[in-house]
């Protein structure tokens, strides 16, 4: 049975008992509170959730969005930016579709014309990724009749039209003379509030992305062992709560340390260190590279730069996860691209055995020797015996003088 109360706020109140099943939501309008009500006993009878939206009866993939953003509010994981963004992308090209539309068609026709809008399969695919969450959301938690399948499928069609892929590798780091450009016109530019090339050195030395460098305090310094936590650092499986302490290093080129201690005027009385948006140093940075007709690079590249030098100092890999904060080696080898030329800077740990191989006669000793008489072959053949096969070979080259035999038969 449901019953309605309006609150001190104005707003209405729905509470239903039935069947054992306890549900309650607050809404604006009563009519609204009445609709949810007569809609969640229905379900109740047919044996189904008690959907705790305040959606009467989600009907589109917007209504499904909706209900996936609050559920996550509830249990504070708020979508964060990038989630949020495709999101909200997603609720302004498929948000009035109905459920009943959601099909394997409509989804293909929906990655098609993504693609011709310039959106690549990196893209596309992730697009398709959180579809399938939104969707497979509604219907576990909140008991809607909707089906998963047509979006597995879709996402195998688009796969094999090559409008869904993983996203390519980069391979490029940033050459010497791209980083001291770039250091150069940022520390030569008046406009430029922002010390770009002090964060670019300090990205280097820590391998820290821009948002993670953007929002360590002084008070996460801990002088005595020069280690700097990192709050809440970027982790796809938890990334609230993970805090991490980063050692402050000088082996990659760069002194964390001493970048610190030189940033301490600038900061002013910030707690934050480098007191700047994350991604304003992203945009200025991009702007640099395009003045300086610098092509496809950003700044989150110093973070791959920034892992590739520390394998090339010789750090191992649990060593290098403790500083970029990888928890997975899979993950960590995308950010590793080594100079072929740095490995003849490694020197091997023990010396590896050998073997002597015979020495090949060359094309004038064999032209040599088919030109020789009998005579001069059984001198040859008896300056074969000797042990060093080097000496053997001198004899058949010199055996037509009696210097050279003479030689040979020392």
């Amino acid at each position: 049975m449901a019953t309605f109360k309006q609150i001190p706020s104005g707003n209405w109140r729905a509470q239903i008992r039935r069947k054992g099943t306890y549900a309650s939501e607050t809404f604006r309008r009563n009519k609204d509170a009445q609709e949810w009500a007569l809609a969640t006993e229905r379900r109740i009878d047919l044996g189904e959730t008690a959907t705790r939206s305040k959606v009467k009866d989600p009907t589109t993939f917007g209504n499904l969005i909706d209900l996936h953003i609050t559920d996550m509010k509830e249990v504070r994981r708020a979508p964060r930016r990038s989630k949020a963004f495709t999101l909200d992308a997603l609720q302004t090209k498929l948000g009035k579709v109905r459920l009943k539309e959601l099909t394997r068609e409509r989804l293909i026709q929906f990655g098609k014309d993504h693609a011709k809008e310039g959106a690549g399969p990196v893209t596309i695919g992730m697009d398709i990724g959180y579809i399938k969450l939104v969707v497979s959301h509604g219907a576990a938690v909140h008991g809607i009749s909707v089906q998963v399948e047509p979006i597995d499928l879709a996402r195998i069609v688009l796969k094999r039209l090559g409008l869904v892929g993983k996203d390519r590798e980069r391979d490029r780091r940033p050459t010497l003379d791209e980083l001291q450009a770039l250091a150069d016109y940022f520390e030569n530019n008046d406009r430029q509030i922002i010390p770009i090339g002090r964060i670019m050195r300090f990205a280097i030395a820590t391998a820290m992305r821009q948002d993670e460098i953007c929002r360590i305090r002084w008070e996460d310094i801990d002088a005595k062992a020069r280690t700097v936590v990192v709050r809440d650092r970027k982790d796809p499986r938890d990334k609230n709560g993970n805090d991490q302490r980063v050692p402050l290093l000088s082996a990659m080129g760069f002194d964390a340390w001493a970048i610190l201690e030189e940033q301490k005027s600038s900061s002013g009385r910030s707690s934050l260190i480098f007191p700047y948006n994350g991604r304003s140093v992203g945009t200025a940075f991009r702007r640099g590279c395009k003045e300086l007709r610098i092509k496809d690079r950003k700044f989150h590249d110093l973070r791959h730069e920034a892992a590739s030098r520390l394998f090339e100092a010789g750090f191992t890999i649990e060593q290098t996860a403790l500083i970029t904060g990888h928890k997975d080696w899979k993950m960590l080898k995308r950010y590793t691209n080594l100079r072929p030329e740095y490995l003849h800077r490694l020197k091997p740990l023990t010396q590896l055995p050998s073997i002597d191989l015979p020495v090949a006669p060359t094309p004038a000793q064999i032209a040599l020797n088919a030109s020789t008489t009998p005579e001069q072959v059984s001198a040859g053949d008896a300056a074969a015996s000797l042990p060093n096969a080097q000496s053997a070979g001198l004899a058949r080259v010199h055996d037509a003088s009696p210097v050279g035999v003479a030689s040979a038969s020392i």
